[in-house]
This record gives structure tokens, sequence and C-alpha cells, in this order.
């Protein structure tokens, strides 16, 4: 959440932002409980001032033996308001709390402007375009009833999928890697639960705002949208030694998804939908080394569309198109020979201290005091795409695919599926 020195002095700065989003946020409710605040606080202060002095005035009287019931009276008086106004006080600074968590983070001046992904920057392309002398095919073409819609349709309804066969190997193998590979880049393997309670989404930004695409149980639970959610929220609450940084984790799991503004969106194949996996990089980091931490965050998720030597690009993300949580993210977008286009992969993001303030996971710096980390995370990747991507760009003549080097050990050293 945005810091409330910046809320009570440079307002303007977050209206700012939230225009350069394209939001449209009343703010004149908050600056009018602003004021109530402000006005509550100075009548506090005086009130304990007075208190203070009666309390010394009673303290003489005592000790020269005269009545200072009238002063205890008065005191008592003052005690009581001030209990109302602290009660009085407390109602409002929750619901002020529940505008801040409303607000998305504030922008990184690198991020431009725009309002769609029509508005993103490339910034660079990798590898090169596969041409086909023969008629490409999409994914569900070349996959066939290897990847079986309609029976899941039957238990689960539509945006989920039966993967059967070569496809559920070639899907394993490649989840496995890619965890594997990450867990050798440095980063620590865990395994988190898919069930949260309500203040670990709040935690990581994805409530209040985007309640809509989130899978809740009858209690107090929701299903993860990403592993973001539980591994971020691995350290809420703690105060961390400098020396423990940067905290670099990876998780592979399952990811669900309501895809509620997605509606009539990607309802072919894979790209879109409500369950699937991922592996997610998460970074816990100091302010001082969060830019070059960030960098190496996205160059580990490049290493996978690398190894797999899949064409791809990277984008940064317009003002519109980024995220609520986030300061700045960057899009690694493969090439897909079905679609004749790139499309998403992976969305690598800096938050700044917007989810740790959220949590209260802070830090101990080289002074000794408290500071709020950093946090950081990106798909190393999404693993339905990948599979996607890999069904397409290793497309062969004859309807096999065939299998990338870096998977062979995962698959029985077999050349094509």
């Amino acid at each position: 959440m945005i810091p409330n020195k910046i809320l009570r002095k440079d307002i303007k700065r977050v209206k700012d932002m939230v225009k350069r989003r394209g939001l449209n946020v009343d703010f004149g409710t908050y600056e009018e409980m602003e004021e109530e605040r402000r006005s509550h606080q100075v009548a506090t202060e005086a009130a304990q001032m007075e208190s203070n002095t009666l309390s010394k005035e009673v303290a003489v009287l005592k000790r020269s033996g005269q009545d200072a019931s009238p002063i205890l009276e008065q005191l008592a008086v003052i005690s009581k308001d001030k209990k109302a106004r602290e009660q009085s006080l407390k109602i409002l600074l929750d619901s002020m709390r529940d505008f801040e968590l409303s607000l998305p983070n504030l922008l990184d001046e690198r991020v431009p402007e725009g309002k769609t992904e029509a508005d993103n920057q490339e910034i660079s392309k990798h590898g090169d375009i596969p041409n086909f002398d023969f008629e490409v095919k999409s994914h569900t073409d070349l996959a066939g009833d290897a990847l079986d819609f309609s029976r899941a349709a039957k238990m689960s309804g539509s945006r989920f999928v039966v993967m059967k066969g070569r496809m559920a190997k070639l899907h394993r193998a490649l989840a496995q890697w890619m965890l594997d590979t990450q867990v050798e880049r440095g980063y620590e393997e865990v395994n988190p639960p898919v069930l949260v309670e309500h203040h670990a989404l709040v935690g990581t930004g994805q409530l209040p705002k985007f309640a809509d695409d989130q899978f809740f149980t009858e209690g107090q639970h929701a299903l993860i949208p990403t592993a973001e959610v539980s591994v971020t929220n691995l350290h809420r609450e703690e105060i961390l030694p400098l020396g423990a940084l940067p905290i670099a984790y990876s998780a592979l799991t399952l990811c669900f998804r309501k895809e509620a503004g997605a509606y009539g969106k990607d309802t072919h194949g894979l790209i879109r939908l409500h369950q699937f996996e991922k592996v997610e990089l998460v970074k816990f980091v100091s302010e001082a080394t969060a830019q070059s931490e960030f960098e190496a965050l996205i160059t580990d998720a490049e290493y996978i569309l690398q190894q797999l030597q899949l064409p791809y690009r990277k984008v940064l993300l317009c003002a519109g198109d980024t995220s609520a949580s986030a300061k700045i993210t960057y899009d690694l977008e493969v090439w897909l020979p079905g679609e004749n286009q790139y499309r998403e992969i992976s969305s690598c993001s800096y938050f700044g201290d917007y989810q740790a303030r959220r949590m209260q996971a802070r830090y101990r710096d080289e002074d000794g005091n408290v500071q709020p980390l950093h946090t950081i995370n990106g798909s190393g990747l999404a693993v339905g795409r990948a599979l996607v991507a890999v069904i397409e760009n290793y497309q062969l003549a004859s309807g096999k695919i065939a299998v990338p080097d870096v998977l062979k050990p995962y698959l029985g050293m077999v050349d094509e599926i």
C-alpha cells in the first residue's frame, strides 16, 4: 500500500498516478476523512495536555491536604470524552485503511504512457520465428484427443482440460524441468498451500480490488490465483536480518482464476483456463538491491525460453496495462505459430514496498532501523502456455512433436512424441 506520509503530504502525486493508469477514483470522501482525522488528532492532543496539567494540580492539592474532587470530576469528563473520540478515530481509520487498500501502487518513472496492451513498448526480440514447409496447425489440432476439453466439461464446465498420454507427459516434463532449472539457478524450492485465507490475498493486492477473479470456499479460504500469494506471504509479520537478503523462492503449484474480466476471450485451447500450473519466482530484497535483483529475475525467466529455443520478445507494460500492485512490469511473450502472434507467457513485476506494507513484512537495515521489504515476482513459466509454445514451434509434418533437447532426459531420451 502507499505510505501514509505520501497520501497526507503529496496526495496530488497519487491522483496523477491513478489518472495515468486510466482509473476513476473518488478522493473526495478520503480527503474529508483525513480532515476529520486531523481534527481528532488535534483535539486528542489538547485533551491529553489538559489532562496532564490537571493531574499535576491534583497531585499538588493532595499533598497539601486540599479537596481535589472538582478537578477529578473534570478529569473523568475528559477521560470519557477521550475514550469516545478514540473509538470514533478507530472507526475512521478503519474506513481510511479500506480506501488505502483499494489504491494501486505508485508507478515507476520508466513506465510509458498508455491505456491498453497496444501501447506497450517492445524492448527486445530473441530467436527466429520458424518457417514451416507444411501447413501450420494449432496446439489443439496437433494434440487431438490427448487434450480432452469435452470430457473435462462434463465434470467441471468450460475452461478445463483433461491431459492424457503424450500431452500429460510433456506437460509434466516441462513443469519438472522448469522447477529444477530455477532451483539450480539459486532459488529455494517451496511447496506452499493452494488454499489461503482472505488476508493473504489482501497482502499481495488481489483483494479487495480483484475479488471477482478469485475462487472462494464457503469458509474463510480462497484458491490461489498464483503461487505469488502464498509464497509472498511466507514472511508476513516478520522482521528479517539484512544478512538474510536477498531471499529467492520458486514454487510449482496449481493456480485457479475465474477470468471474470476475460469473458469470451481465448475460449479455445489452453491459453486461458480456470485451472493451470505455473512455476513462480518470488524474491524478498532490500531497497538498495531491488533493481539488480529485478533484472536478475527477468533473466532467469528468459533463460527458460532460451533453453527451449523458443522465439520470444520482452515488452514493457504501459501505465494502463500495469497491474494494480506493480510499480513496473515486463512481459515475456512467446511466439505461437498456430496464432501467428506473440502471446504472454511470463509477467515479471517489481512491487517496491507496496505488498510488504500490507503484510508487515520487514527487515532491519545496516543502521538497525526497521524497513519494509521490497518484493519481486515473475512466472518462470506458465506451464500450459509453455506446452502450447513447444507443441506449435516443434511441430513436424507428420503431426508429431519434436522434443526440445533439454526435455529429453525427462521423456526417456526420445526425439519426438
